[in-house]
């Protein structure tokens, strides 16, 4: 055995260097590394487009955005800004953003504050510098005709998609809750959206998401006549506490007519926004939208006192604060865990997931 231990380490010598000379080789001449892309982020995913009950990207793939929305930019302003939204992408997994742009005039909306609308603009880009997808809501409610006013929503329109006309990174949403006995989808809103998207197809071809009549709940009554643009998506809102299976059928009933819905706003609270949380029925309207890959935004961040507020009561992050230290003296990293409320909680939960 001892003379042959001399030709074993010499084959083995010759075994190793063979198969490093391979592993070099290789490496020489294997292509790059693949890089690993992020199929979340707008640049990836590109401009959307409506293939009938279904939204896909531009490489043809169904897509679900899961956001979350502000509340109104005139009450919440402080709230709103490229900081915050980067904390709300790095901690809860956001891929869209909503910018609800409150009209109302008599609430200090846009109609009476058109300066509004620079804010939007500060939020849009910042949303576009991120790689997520940002909406811009013409959150009519008090002013629950959409028709009042039709000729501001022209003009605001014709202004966002000349600016954005090229850019993939942005939906129009341009009636947010048309609501009321008296407002109906044959006579009120259709008519207005129509108007509205031949402002907008001027410029762009991008989504365009429309609401409702009974805050966005009736889709019955826009599947009877449905719009002929074909990149639009239907609205429809829920509120967990107060909307349940029968509005889920609902949704069912239109998608069968090959018709597209897109979730722009709901919350765990009930539809007042008000009292106790129902995470429950929040999780199987989550269980749901995974389901059937609709696009879904949770009510609100905002730091208002009421239950569907993500924020505690008039809590406003500081970014400009010294960190605090662990035990040990190190930086802790900043996080909203300690100013959420029990809807922050469940919005956050159910958008990591």
């Amino acid at each position: 055995m001892k003379k042959l231990l001399p030709f074993f380490g010499i084959v083995v010598l010759v075994l190793a260097g063979t198969a490093v000379a391979l592993m070099i080789g290789f490496s020489q001449n294997s292509p790059a590394e693949e890089v690993f892309v992020d199929k979340t982020t707008a640049s990836y995913n590109g401009k959307l487009h409506v293939d009938g009950n279904k939204i896909l990207n531009s490489h043809g793939e169904e897509i679900q955005l899961r956001g979350i929305s502000s509340h109104g930019l005139q009450w919440y302003s402080e709230l709103y800004n490229s900081e915050n939204i980067t904390q709300l992408k790095k901690e809860f997994n956001i891929n869209v953003f909503r910018i609800a742009m409150y009209t109302d005039p008599n609430a200090g909306g846009y109609i009476a504050n058109p300066a509004l609308k620079e804010k939007v603009y500060e939020l849009v880009d910042a949303c576009i510098a991120l790689d997520i997808y940002v909406v811009i809501d013409w959150h009519i409610l008090n002013d629950n005709n959409p028709q009042t006013y039709e000729t501001q929503a022209k003009e605001f329109f014709a202004e966002m998609t000349t600016k954005y006309a090229d850019t993939p990174n942005v939906i129009y949403e341009i009636c947010n809750e048309p609501n009321g006995k008296e407002i109906t989808w044959e006579y009120n809103v259709y008519p207005y959206a129509v108007n509205v998207l031949g402002e907008i197809r001027k410029n762009t071809d991008a989504l365009v998401i429309v609401g409702t009549p009974d805050w966005s709940k009736d889709l019955s009554s826009a599947g009877v006549k449905p719009l002929s643009d074909p990149n639009v998506a239907y609205a429809l809102h829920f509120y967990a506490g107060s909307h349940n299976v029968t509005l889920r059928d609902s949704i069912d009933n239109f998608r069968n007519k090959g018709l597209a819905v897109f979730i722009s706003e709901c919350g765990a609270t009930d539809a007042t926004g008000a009292g106790e949380l129902y995470e429950d029925a929040f999780k199987r309207w989550a269980d749901y939208m995974k389901n059937r890959k609709l696009s879904w935004i949770y009510w609100s961040y905002s730091n208002k006192d009421e239950a569907s507020a993500m924020l505690e009561k008039d809590y406003v992050p500081d970014y400009s604060a010294e960190p605090e230290l662990d035990e040990n003296g190190n930086p802790i990293e900043f996080s909203l865990d300690p100013h959420l409320t029990a809807s922050g909680k469940i919005a956050k939960k159910f958008l990591h997931n």
